[in-house]
């Protein structure tokens, strides 16, 4: 059974003249009937009773016509989306990210995507940085929004964000007296950190910044995501640096201090494989996240 024998079918049994079906599909009597006969042939049924003069459709052909209609526009809508996803109108992708990440970005480029390309499905993955660049370069992921790179050979990246540090304290802490805070006042003070390994892009930034600063603070406890820390935090265990992006939390119990002089900043980049064939995502790199294509 073929497309063009449905065609075929479909306009003899709507017209019932075999005729008029004939000069609506722009071609001859012979082969229109040579091709209602081949159907009838693959189905083992007879779908039209002809007589010199009427063509009346059999029980079976005005069951047939009903999903003979619908097989023609499943036809018609496949063939558009597969054009569509040639140009990356359509399809799927699947888009990693660190949590901090979700607070604003994330939610901001999912509301763009279903504007601009509303045929493309993103499917969201949170991880921590160190797994999302594993997860792409293994080619599980599409691509990444994540703070740590991989160092890896055929991957494509691009800047989305940079942002200051900022200074998470609780709301009735002595910090509060400072309008912008030096890091040497964190001196000896309880101090809430990202923990080594879950946490390592900030703990290695933080702490270097801490140790050329000559600040020595106290440590208390440790945590592998933003929302926890500042979940210490506002449990009054003591103050913490975190993206100034956390502010979007709007936790009760704790505040935020900008930090005076201040040179620590978090970048957040969105990366993906040189090397893919995925039209889609070319489509939600240059509308969605509206980074320029390449130079070649």
């Amino acid at each position: 059974m073929e497309l063009r024998q449905l065609e075929c079918f479909v306009a003899v049994a709507e017209e019932l003249h075999f005729g008029r079906a004939a000069a609506r599909l722009c071609m001859t009597q012979p082969p229109l009937s040579r091709q209602i006969q081949l159907l009838e042939q693959s189905l083992g049924v007879t779908l039209l009773e002809r007589s010199s003069r009427v063509v009346t459709l059999t029980s079976a052909g005005r069951n047939f016509l009903r999903d003979a209609r619908h097989l023609l526009a499943y036809s018609v809508r496949a063939a558009s989306t597969a054009r569509r996803a040639s140009g990356g109108e359509a399809g799927h992708i699947t888009l990693g990210f660190t949590a901090v990440a979700a607070y604003r970005l994330v939610p901001d480029w999912v509301m763009k995507a279903g504007k601009v390309l509303p045929d493309v499905a993103i499917d969201l993955r949170e991880r921590v940085s160190t797994d999302l660049g594993r997860l792409l370069v293994a080619g599980e992921l599409d691509a990444i929004l994540a703070r740590h790179l991989p160092r890896q050979d055929g991957l494509a990246h691009h800047l989305i964000q940079r942002e200051p540090m900022v200074v998470a304290v609780p709301r009735k802490s002595p910090l509060l007296a400072h309008k912008a805070m030096p890091l040497r006042a964190l001196h000896r003070q309880p101090f809430v950190a990202y923990a080594p390994s879950e946490g390592k892009y900030f703990y290695d930034r933080i702490a270097a910044a801490l140790t050329l600063a000559g600040v020595e603070p106290d440590y208390v406890q440790y945590a592998g995501q933003t929302h926890t820390l500042l979940g210490l935090v506002r449990a009054g265990l003591g103050a913490g640096l975190v993206p100034a992006s956390a502010r979007e939390l709007r936790l009760d119990g704790v505040s935020f201090l900008p930090l005076a002089q201040n040179r620590l900043h978090a970048e957040l980049y969105l990366a993906w494989r040189e090397r893919h064939d995925n039209p889609a995502l070319d489509a939600f790199i240059g509308r969605v996240a509206e980074i320029p294509p390449a130079p070649r």
